[in-house]
This record gives structure tokens, C-alpha cells and sequence, in this order.
């Protein structure tokens, strides 16, 4: 139970924080309208790196299950709880989005293009491509696997471990992230779009569930690969 919640409740902020960046610079009429892609990925780094620090001694902060199911495949972590921190992550990220409009909802009923109220909530390609996209989905996740449990194999002070979780993201975004929004994390995509296809977003368009596979599927696969390889290295 107690890892129920952490992984609920660390998800959720993520979410809070993560969708919350993207609508400052994406919605109308917020103050930091249009600041940038380096603010957006310097603010999902820091959505993740403050539950981290907060859970991350009670769960191992997964909020995620492509390092969930990567864990469970090379032994280090229970398959008999990957359902249960799933269903957590997925609970959580869904919570998170809702706050996040109710935060905003002035500035969505602002906002009139329909892809920038979807972008708030889940990722989409800058080209359409499926092949392509499900490739970078999958190499930046692996990356993102592989090098956080290669970290591990550094002799940190106590409370750096957080903060290179959050550099791990900050580069990923920066360096991969401008092809397909790097879900990197099928719940960080899926939670907040079933929240966009639910929620009463004023002319609030598709939730394009045609891509919704992509951010799911990718990163489970390339967190699969990424924590075997690591396993076999090392």
C-alpha cells in the first residue's frame, strides 16, 4: 500500500508539474507565453527530480512503467508489484492532469488552437511518421533506462541521486526531444490524454488516440532493452 501511494502521489506532482510548464508556454495569456523549449524541458527535469527526492526512499520512484517493466526483467524489481505501481503511475498521472487544467482553465478558454491545448496534456510527433516516431520513442527511453541504472554504479553523497535523475531528463530533452515531445514514460502520455478526452475543455478538439499507441508502446520496449543491455554489461 505504502508503495501504492508514493507511486500515485509522486506521478501526480509530476504530471502537476510537468503539464504545468507546458501550459505556461503553450496557453494564452499566461506570463510565460511562448518562453520556449528550454524552459518546457528544464521545467519536465525538475517536475521530475522533486518526487524523487520526495518518495524515492519509500517506493524507488519509478513513476514510470517502462522502468517498472525494465526493472522486472532483469530481477530487480518484483514482477508480483509491476501491476500494482502501473495502475499507481497511471492513477496518478491522470489526477495530475485534471489538477492542471482546473489550474489553467482560465487560460485554456483563452487559447483557441486546439494542438496547443492537446500538447498540455500528451505528446505529438513534429512530423507524423510512425515509424520514425516509435524509434525515437524508443531510443530515448532506453537511454533514459540504461542510464539510470548505470548511475547507480557511482558512489554519490547522500541526495545528488535526485538531481542526476532530473540531469538524465534535462538531456534527453534537450538533445531528443523536439521529433515526438519524448513521452518517454507511457503513463506521463496516456493518464493525461484519457484526462483530455474526458475533461470539458472549451473547443478542446481531438485527443488523437490514432498516435496514442506510440508514447506506450516505444517506451516499454526501449526500457525493456535498455535495462537488459545494462544487465549484460554489467
Amino acid at each position: 500500500m505504502e508503495g501504492f501511494v508514493s507511486e500515485m502521489l509522486g506521478t501526480m506532482i509530476l504530471i502537476i508539474l510537468g503539464d504545468g510548464v507546458v501550459a505556461n508556454v503553450v496557453l494564452k495569456k499566461t506570463k510565460a507565453e511562448n518562453s520556449g523549449w528550454m524552459v518546457i524541458s528544464t521545467g519536465w527535469a525538475l517536475a521530475v527530480t522533486i518526487p524523487v527526492f520526495i518518495f524515492g526512499n519509500i517506493s524507488g520512484a519509478h513513476f514510470n512503467p517502462a522502468v517498472t517493466i525494465g526493472m522486472a526483467f532483469i530481477g530487480s524489481f518484483p514482477w508480483s508489484n509491476v501491476g500494482i505501481y502501473i495502475a499507481a503511475q497511471l492513477i496518478g498521472a491522470f489526477l495530475g492532469a485534471i489538477i492542471v487544467w482546473i489550474y489553467y482553465r482560465p487560460h485554456f478558454n483563452a487559447t483557441e488552437d486546439k494542438e496547443a491545448k492537446l500538447a498540455v496534456f500528451c505528446t505529438q510527433p513534429a512530423i507524423r511518421d510512425i515509424y520514425s516516431n516509435f524509434i525515437c520513442e524508443f531510443i530515448g527511453t532506453f537511454i533514459l533506462v540504461f542510464a539510470i541504472l548505470g548511475v547507480g554504479n557511482t558512489k554519490m553523497i547522500n541526495g545528488l541521486s535526485p538531481i542526476v535523475v532530473g540531469g538524465i531528463i534535462w538531456a534527453i530533452g534537450l538533445t531528443l526531444g523536439g521529433t515526438t515531445g519524448y513521452a518517454i514514460n507511457p503513463v506521463r502520455d496516456l493518464g493525461p490524454r484519457i484526462a483530455h478526452y474526458i475533461l470539458p475543455i472549451k473547443d478542446k478538439g481531438s485527443s488523437d488516440w490514432k498516435y496514442a499507441l506510440i508514447p506506450v508502446a516505444a517506451p516499454i520496449c526501449g526500457g525493456i532493452v535498455g535495462a537488459l543491455l545494462y544487465k549484460l554489461i554489467f
